[in-house]
């Protein structure tokens, strides 16, 4: 059986230039933009704002017509019956999480500064996410450092998470998903990282694309990851 046949496709790829609000109202709109380009900010290389995070957080808490992109990236699978059911209610629970956690975003900004989170300097942003996470802004990550083995072993599953925790993780997916979903606009995120993806998900399926030339075979990981050798 072909995918096809399994599901029913639907709607086309996520426009990244579009500015049109599925989900968040223009106020939440601003504000995720706004953070996200905190979270991955624009320095000498591209960061979440111009990536177009926002448009794939969007797209992604509007409902159940953009989470699976279909195998050959033509569209996305249409859920019906249970599977549409949860992730209906899985939706659901996000999307509170985000509309509470923008307004006590805005309340920490208003407190500090007596400005909503969005019309902030970006250093006064900085300060604001620093006391609602409660953690300081971290440093730069280097392959090897203590931080970065964390980094890698950052999770990928967004339920139960609180707000600013689902963000991070909603803002990285956004930055290096593929680009059906919205997100990775021109394929930002893989250039940063010298990945050289595939024009679409359609030449993963037909043999167009392929990784297999930059295998390798025999590694060490206490070379490639220090951190781990020492734990040991």
């Amino acid at each position: 059986m072909t995918l096809k046949a399994d599901w029913e496709i639907v709607g086309s790829p996520i426009d990244p230039d579009s500015d049109e609000r599925l989900f968040f109202t223009d106020h939440e709109w601003d504000t995720i933009e706004a953070a996200a380009a905190r979270i991955i900010p624009t320095d000498h290389d591209p960061g979440a704002r111009e990536a177009r995070v926002v448009v794939f957080i969007d797209r992604y808490l509007s409902g159940i017509d953009y989470i699976f992109a279909a195998a050959d990236g033509s569209g996305f699978l249409k859920l019906t019956g249970k599977f549409a059911d949860a992730w209906r209610a899985r939706m659901f629970d996000m999307q509170q999480t985000y509309r509470d956690g923008i307004k006590a975003l805005d309340a920490v900004a208003r407190d500090q500064f007596s400005k909503a989170f969005k019309d902030l300097g970006e250093s006064e942003q900085d300060l604001v996410l620093e006391a609602f996470s409660g953690a300081p802004k971290p440093g730069p990550v280097t392959l090897g450092s203590s931080l970065a083995v964390g980094t890698f072993l950052q999770g990928t599953f967004d339920q139960g998470l609180p707000f600013f925790e689902a963000l991070c993780l909603h803002t990285r997916q956004g930055f290096y998903c593929d680009p059906v979903y919205g997100g990775n606009k021109d394929q930002i995120g893989w250039k940063i990282i010298g990945f050289p993806g595939p024009k679409s998900l359609k030449d993963t399926m037909d043999g167009t694309y392929s990784t297999t030339e930059y295998f390798v075979e025999e590694y060490d990981w206490n070379e490639l990851v220090p951190h781990l050798g020492k734990a040991g």
